[in-house]
């Protein structure tokens, strides 16, 4: 096949994928802004019911490091694309069913039990499919491409986001507050199964990596490649999992926290901020791009670790910013700090690769990227909501330097691979 179409094949595979997956994530967390917590558990306290709906919010982010296992000892053992493909169907099918569910109201407690049981299957399906679409790219790429060509499925974030954002902005505004809550919102998890048909039938069409065929026919594959792993390479695994906090944090604080607080705590209309949150997206996309073509020019690390004091440097600001009132200053806080996340975010896919052997490399990454996803995503919007009721608004950004300053520990200590 001809270099250039193999290589659009692999990037479009891999950002759609990726797309695809985001999108599933982010639906919910936009649902559990907005309406998992009055469907789904029963208390008189909205506050408490925000609570409850962030940690149904956080929990797929705890099945993401199970999912890393299981389809990294896959990846590692039977290759790159069938153990996609895999990740991607059980993320769909999980998200799918989840707009089938009875409400609380419908069903007692069985209701949010079935909510934590498929949000589980989505973090077990998202927790594969990161690490894999990384690698279906950096392996692919030329030489002195490794970061534009892994930051294809770093772009599969901003585009998922704009279409799970997009679509509950289309809802908001079509549809009574009534109508959204009573059946509106189940809409884009059903739509999903159209998005999840797409990316299989992508993946179908591409093969196996070259580094990975190399590695099988130099020697048979780890037969627990998580062992070998952490036998070998647990500084690696450590360094890689600060590395990716800071990107975490910035997320979602600045999407599912700041939806939650604008429409709870200063009165914006749903549609009004998700029109913002579109808006500061366009800055996450230029900022991964930017980071792309910058880190192939100097180094991923000179990249990750601007992008990571620039995170600290934001969490002065960002609690302040988001509590003005002011939208424009609310506006400029959050494309600010998505533009800062793109530069933490976008290096991710080129950088975590070069801490691992191929032999365990699918684990690794994959193990590194979901528990700091656990660190920096699942306690963020928890811990924010906590700092804004004991403190303001103005210590809810502290969240954002702690993080930046362990991406750049992470950065900085990273051990250098021998293999």
């Amino acid at each position: 096949m001809n270099p250039i179409r193999q290589h659009g094949r692999v990037l479009t595979a891999s950002l759609v994928g990726t797309a695809v997956e985001f999108y599933d994530f982010y639906i919910y967390a936009t649902a559990a802004a907005l309406v998992i917590g009055p469907l789904f558990f029963p208390t008189e306290s909205p506050t408490a019911q925000t609570l409850l709906a962030f940690m149904s919010f956080g929990l797929a982010f705890f099945a993401r490091p199970v999912g890393a296992v299981v389809f990294g000892h896959f990846g590692d053992r039977i290759g790159r694309k069938s153990t996609l493909v895999a990740s991607l169907l059980l993320m769909g099918t999980s998200t799918l069913l989840i707009a089938f569910l009875p409400t609380y109201a419908m069903a007692g407690w069985i209701a949010p039990a079935l909510l934590c049981l498929l949000r589980f299957g989505q973090g077990f399906g998202l927790g594969g499919e990161w690490g894999g679409a990384a690698l279906l790219a950096v392996e692919n790429a030329p030489r002195g491409w490794e970061a534009r060509f892994g930051s294809a499925p770093q772009l599969g974030a901003p585009v998922g986001f704009f279409f799970a954002n997009g679509l509950f902005l289309l809802l908001g505004l079509g549809l009574s507050d009534q109508d959204f809550v009573s059946w509106g919102w189940r809409v884009p998890f059903l739509l999903s199964a159209v998005l999840v048909g797409v990316g299989l039938w992508v993946r179908l069409r591409i093969g196996e990596t070259p580094s990975f065929k190399a590695e099988l026919a130099k020697a048979p594959p780890a037969q627990v490649p998580i062992s070998r792993l952490l036998r070998d390479h647990t500084p690696a695994v450590l360094a890689g999992i600060a590395g990716v906090v800071a990107c975490f944090a910035v997320f979602y604080l600045a999407t599912t926290f700041a939806l939650s607080f604008a429409t709870t705590k200063l009165g914006y209309a749903k549609q009004e901020f998700l029109a913002v949150q579109l808006g500061a997206n366009v800055f996450f996309a230029l900022g991964i791009l930017l980071a792309g073509w910058w880190a192939d020019k100097a180094s991923v690390q000179r990249v990750l670790g601007t992008g990571a004091a620039l995170t600290a440097v934001i969490g002065v600001v960002f609690g302040s910013g988001l509590g003005s009132g002011s939208l424009p200053i609310v506006f400029a806080t959050l494309a600010g700090s998505l533009f800062v996340m793109g530069l933490a975010y976008g290096p991710l896919g080129a950088w975590l690769p070069t801490l691992f052997p191929v032999a365990v490399r699918y684990t690794g990454i994959s193990l590194a990227f979901n528990i700091g996803g656990i660190i920096g995503g699942a306690l963020s919007p928890f811990a924010a909501a906590w700092a804004g009721t004991q403190g303001g608004t103005a210590y809810v950004g502290l969240f954002l330097t702690l993080a930046g300053a362990m991406t750049l520990a992470g950065v900085k200590f990273a051990p250098r691979l021998r293999d």
